[in-house]
């Protein structure tokens, strides 16, 4: 067995460090919701240089959900929210 950090974890709570927190405020059904790796999510999405907004929805909210819960009854409101936030970002 080796040993090692599985992490970067704080030293004083053992959480995840402040610096290391990469969520963003978005209005989801106008409500402020807080997204885990926006940015990287949009980016990443961009990437695939993708036509059609209907995929480029998809590609987000998947891409979302990875990092953050969705309810259910909710996607469609993400899914907007998302959308709204990627237009605004590539331009």
């Amino acid at each position: 067995m080796t040993g090692g950090n599985e992490g970067d974890y704080c030293t004083v709570c053992g959480g995840i460090k402040p610096e290391a927190i990469k969520t963003r405020t978005i209005l989801v059904d106008g409500k402020a919701t807080g997204i885990n790796q926006l940015d990287v999510i949009i980016d990443g999405v961009r990437k695939l240089r993708l036509d059609d907004d209907t995929a480029v929805r998809a590609e987000l909210l998947r891409r979302a959900g990875a990092f953050n819960y969705i309810p259910t009854k909710k996607k469609e409101a993400y899914s907007d929210a998302l959308m709204q936030e990627y237009r605004a970002a590539s331009g």
